[in-house]
């Protein structure tokens, strides 16, 4: 009996139909590409404005933070860590720090300005009171703050001694292309903001750069000690919503966490997402743990930015889209323009910022309210978070 030769044709004909379109320009063929800054510029400030230290190193994230606080102008004077596998690279890596026999040496030395911590999240918001109270500003990790009861216990704090209580959300200060975004928006590129998405998807074995966590610590598998997801790194989300939004009210309209793929550790959360109203306008958040291996970085991180007259997209780590290697891509369309935007150029303004703060008194770097706020949205939503079940 004669096979059909009908699957046969439609695989010819539909190889047809797809090199023809290969001779069409592409959408991609349209988009204007370029560099958001035509020269680097870095934003260093004179070394010695401040003195400061740092107290705990649980998290790697401590090193941009110290980076960020060099740029300006600030001075390591000290570090307290106990655990001597995480002091012994810190200090190689900043051999102007002198290691302190105690937290208290660092407290009770009226020299230094300033206190950085990325101990284990239910440790840092004690921490933060203790430094607030012998007179220091103090910049956390996030999380900075992992319950309600912590934040009530520090605002009380930080408005009887009137010191800064910051934490450093690196996904917004610490990338180029989520600055270069902020000054768009702020020059109204694509009109009034509406909503705000978050996609912060996050590898748990990750051994990207020099201070990767290729093994993470007990404490990462407990929510007791890290806050819950939505907590931990939905902290940067919430930060991001109420910049680009600018709102100063918001509510949690909907949020669910859930442990769906790692059962072996019961104290853990793999996914969360949120919706959000505010005055300034609406968002979505979504973290999760499921970085695939095949991916060049820790995390596709995305920030998409609707306006009434446009749209902004970061990728802030990587491209898969377009092909082009590191992060900080910036894709606007408005009235006028689609463009691709490389910001790898752009200056990260946090650093000096927060120690001109740390010297004028000011909140150039952050507001105390601000930070307060995206705080509470955090730990509500963890709060009253639906417990996301999936019956595979």
């Amino acid at each position: 009996m004669k096979k059909s030769s009908t699957p046969r044709r439609q695989f010819l004909k539909d190889a047809a139909k797809a090199s023809s379109l290969l001779m069409v320009p592409s959408f991609a063929d349209k988009i204007r590409f370029m560099q958001s800054s035509e020269k680097p510029k870095e934003m260093f400030r004179p070394a010695g404005r401040i003195k400061f230290a740092v107290i705990n190193i649980d998290h790697p994230h401590i090193y941009g933070m110290s980076d960020a606080i060099k740029r300006g102008g600030g001075e390591l004077v000290a570090l307290y860590e106990p655990k001597k596998e995480l002091a012994e690279p810190f200090l190689k890596a900043y051999p102007e720090a002198k290691m302190a026999r105690s937290e208290a040496e660092i407290l009770e030395d009226k020299s230094i300005q300033l206190v950085l911590s990325s101990g284990i999240p239910d440790e840092r918001a004690p921490l933060g009171m203790r430094v607030m109270q012998h007179g220091k500003d103090y910049l956390s990790d996030k999380p900075g703050i992992i319950t309600l009861e912590q934040l009530a216990a520090v605002k009380r704090i930080q408005a009887e001694t009137k010191q800064i209580y910051a934490i450093m959300y690196s996904e917004r200060f610490e990338n180029k292309g989520t600055e270069k975004a902020s000054q768009l928006v702020k020059e109204g590129a694509i009109g009034n903001v509406i909503q705000t998405v978050n996609l912060a998807p996050h590898r748990i074995n990750n051994g990207v750069g020099k201070t990767g966590l290729a093994v993470r610590p007990d404490w990462f598998w407990d929510k007791k000690r890290y806050g819950g997801i939505l907590t931990d790194i939905g902290s940067h989300q919430f930060d991001q919503y109420l910049h680009f939004t600018g709102s100063t009210e918001a509510k949690v309209l909907m949020s669910q966490t859930g442990n769906v793929h790692h059962p072996d550790k019961p104290l853990f959360e793999d996914f969360g997402d949120v919706m959000l109203a505010g005055n300034g306008g609406a968002g979505y958040i979504r973290v999760d743990w499921f970085t695939p291996d095949g991916l060049d970085t820790w995390g596709d991180g995305r920030l998409t930015i609707l306006g009434t007259d446009g749209y902004i997209e970061v990728r802030k780590n990587t491209d898969v889209a377009s092909g082009m290697k590191g992060g900080n891509h910036l894709y606007l369309v408005n009235k006028k323009d689609m463009v691709h935007m490389d910001c790898n150029n752009e200056v990260l303004p946090f650093g000096p910022r927060m120690v001109d703060d740390v010297l004028n008194r000011t909140d150039t770097a952050m507001t105390q309210k601000h930070c307060f706020l995206a705080t509470e949205l955090a730990l509500l939503a963890q709060k009253n978070a639906k417990k996301l079940i999936l019956n595979k």
